[in-house]
């Protein structure tokens, strides 16, 4: 019996992946662990290793190959004694099989479709813990109504698809779906809730006009303009169609999320920058250097920045914060965020309890994070998650601006270029080295005044770095 490759899933919400190559061919000897192809996401490029020893028989999916969905048959090994040229791709695909619907109870929900929506159904409905010296709130003790059709076919979806289509004021029956036998699954109800299909409409008088226009339900999300309706403003010669890569699709779709779910606001002040320059010059001096006169560190303003801010959210707890939906998470560690520009998009990879670290150890870190991310060579668990983020484009010049949340990030800094400027000290004028900081902050998590006494915090370790290094 041939041993099964499968495309991996190398996120908890990947669902599609891109071949990019084949590092093994067919009639090469494998072995446990050896690397057989590069998979690529939106955001990196993994490899894949053989779990067990054989012959590559059959490539099955060619390299280049894109949106492979997760747990299909992509390779198929020979195992010992079997004879590589005999090995056939099953008749059925090959891929992972799916639990047949009827055998669902009838009064239970059809099963999440997938690990990663199992693992967001788990946290969504599971219960929130109740905060001390307060009361727990009713739990329902009966699940919500499975939609049905007009003709009252039960409509077979999973139950986070059946709770993104009401927040989205949609209507099921006009969804098709592409799970196992048919279920509506998340990505069938989002791509439906983007084209405007099967919106529940508003009523209206009988004596309404044909083509008049209707009521969108409350609460739905303005809908853009279509491509072709873009494309109809301007000369056809005037431009040129760039497709979409999956990085920037990812990036529109959740920066549109923050924007559109986040309730932002801004705070903004200015830093002073002279002490914190006299001593990174004295330490960057003061590094070690090898045989070939290279430092052991070369400490960035950025470096400072990320431990002042990691040390901040130890001191004002309350905004080390992330929005769970229907719940606060509060975290014992900073885990900072730093965005990285690449060639079409940018990645966040993150520094873990970096209030624990020092600023060399946060350095080192960070270049070899920001490296591997322009080589798209991050794991998932390198940029996912962390409690905020910094976005920096002070080299290039940016005196001030304001940086959208990244879900579910309850805040993010954007740091401006250091300048000469001149303040009023002690009633005279007086010319010293500062910067302006603009922190984006997620009202649901983090109030005015919150936000103002992480923002001091910040201000106070920059003013007087001395702080950070004991």
């Amino acid at each position: 019996m041939p041993i099964k490759v499968l495309m991996p899933a190398l996120s908890p919400t990947m669902e599609k992946g891109n071949l990019a190559k084949w590092l093994k061919q067919e009639g090469d000897s494998v072995k446990s662990g050896d690397v057989l192809a590069e998979i690529e996401t939106d955001k990196a490029t993994m490899e894949v290793e053989a779990v067990d020893e054989g012959v590559l028989a059959k490539i099955v999916v060619p390299e280049g190959t894109a949106d492979v969905p997760v747990n299909d048959l992509i390779a198929l090994i020979a195992e010992e004694g079997e004879d590589p040229a005999k090995v056939e791709i099953p008749a059925d695909g090959g891929g992972a099989p799916a639990k047949p619907q009827d055998e669902a109870p009838k009064d239970e929900a059809p099963k999440a479709e997938s690990k990663a929506e199992a693992k967001a159904e788990s946290k969504k409905d599971a219960p929130a813990a109740p905060p001390a010296n307060s009361e727990a709130a009713p739990v329902p003790s009966k699940a919500p109504p499975v939609p049905k059709t007009g003709s009252g076919e039960r409509i077979f979806a999973s139950p986070l698809a059946r709770r993104i289509a009401k927040d989205g004021g949609l209507d099921l029956a006009a969804v098709k779906g592409t799970g196992p036998h048919g279920r509506i699954i998340e990505r069938d109800v989002r791509a439906a809730i983007e084209k405007g299909v099967g919106k529940a409409e508003a009523a209206a008088p009988a004596a309404a006009k044909p083509g008049a226009p209707k009521a969108a339900p409350a609460g739905a999300m303005a809908q853009g303009m279509s491509a072709d309706q873009v494309k109809a403003m301007y000369p056809a010669d005037s431009y040129e169609e760039v497709s979409l890569d999956g990085m920037r699709k990812t990036i529109a779709k959740r920066l549109l999320e923050s924007k559109q779910t986040i309730p932002h606001f801004y705070l903004t002040l200015d830093v002073e920058l002279d002490a914190l320059m006299a001593l990174r010059k004295q330490l960057n001096d003061a590094a070690t250097k090898d045989k070939d006169g290279k430092p052991a560190y070369k400490l960035s303003v950025n470096d400072f920045v990320i431990k002042a801010l990691a040390l901040s959210l130890q001191k004002v707890p309350d905004a080390n914060a992330v929005w769970a939906e229907d719940r606060i998470l509060r975290f014992r560690h900073s885990d900072v965020g730093v965005a990285v520009a690449i060639d079409g998009g940018l990645f966040t990879p993150v520094i873990r309890e970096a209030e624990t670290k020092s600023l060399s150890a946060i350095s080192a870190q960070m270049k070899d994070l920001a490296g591997r991310a322009r080589n798209k060579r991050l794991k998932p668990e390198e940029y996912q998650g962390g409690t905020t983020a910094v976005s920096n484009l002070g080299m290039f010049g940016i005196r001030e601006f304001s940086a959208v949340i990244n879900p579910p990030h309850a805040t993010i800094l954007a740091v401006g270029a250091g300048e000469k400027r001149v303040v009023v000290k002690d009633d005279a004028p007086a010319v010293v080295q500062a910067m302006s900081v603009t922190l984006s902050c997620d009202h649901r998590v983090v109030d005015g005044a919150l936000g103002a006494e992480l923002l001091q915090s910040f201000k106070g370790l920059i003013e007087n770095p001395m702080g950070m290094l004991v």
